[in-house]
């Protein structure tokens, strides 16, 4: 490699771990101008992976790594949630990066930029821009080996687990899931379903809670949460569970009824 610019560009290699994406505009607003840059991928210490966007050369970066790019230099929401984030903190059976598939969630005026859609990150990306759950909270992090991102904690991932249903996510799996969240937090619980715009994931998530007995459920406040009016027919020909008028598969409905 070139020396070009040694002092600078070893400054430029600290600012951003190992693993992660540098982008041009981040780039510049630190005081790397577009020339600069240029050498640098010249000189083969940055190698571009699509438009605005490099990496080391010969760096590995993974789907962790994009996505510590999107939260640290682009400030989006964007995140790794629903079965995917579950199953990263081994509550799911269901492992979904093993399968090379990951489901990420974002705002609905967030897109993910052309870099990160031209490059594959070694896995199948399944993107929702939704703003159905309209609270910054529920998250945790995640340590990589260099770096820590947000992905969705059990709560909320679970809420986007229901908010896929019955499409895209089985809802006879989802309570499987609801079933090992014995230590949810009320609290948090409770802030996440009152900023739930979805009827049906509300309707779903509390339905679920109860049939699964959880302690913490005993101490939220339903009385705050939105509900709406009306019935609900999450599946057609399913059983009509009149608490929370909505109308359930009857695999779900009688799953586990043998240990109620």
């Amino acid at each position: 490699m070139s020396t070009t610019n040694p002092s600078k560009i070893n400054q430029l290699l600290q600012l951003q771990p190992k693993g992660t994406v540098l982008l041009a505009s981040w780039l510049l607003d630190k005081g790397y101008s577009f020339d600069l840059q240029r050498k640098y991928r010249h000189s083969q210490w940055l190698e571009a992976i699509g438009s605005g966007a490099m990496i080391r050369t010969g760096d590995k970066v993974n789907l962790e790594g994009a996505i510590y790019t999107l939260q640290t230099q682009l400030g989006l929401s964007i995140h790794i949630g629903a079965k995917t984030a579950l199953a990263m903190q081994g509550k799911s059976h269901y492992l979904e990066l093993a399968h090379s598939k990951a489901i990420l969630f974002g705002n609905n005026d967030e897109k993910l930029p052309a870099w990160f859609s031209k490059n594959h990150w070694g896995l199948k990306v399944n993107y929702i821009s939704s703003k159905f759950l309209n609270s910054t909270a529920g998250f945790i992090p995640f340590e990589a080996k260099e770096f820590t991102i947000n992905i969705s904690g059990p709560a909320r991932a679970l809420l986007e687990c229901l908010y896929l249903s019955p499409d895209k996510q089985d809802l006879v799996e989802c309570y499987d899931l609801m079933e090992s969240m014995n230590n949810l937090r009320p609290n948090l619980v409770q802030e996440l379903l009152e900023n739930c715009t979805s009827i049906k994931v509300k309707r779903l998530f509390l339905y679920m809670a109860e049939k699964a007995r959880h302690r913490w459920f005993e101490f939220l406040d339903v009385e705050k949460i939105n509900l709406g009016k009306g019935k609900r027919s999450v599946v057609p020909e399913g059983v009509y569970i009149a608490k929370y008028q909505i109308t359930v598969p009857k695999t779900l409905e009688m799953h586990d009824q043998s240990n109620l």
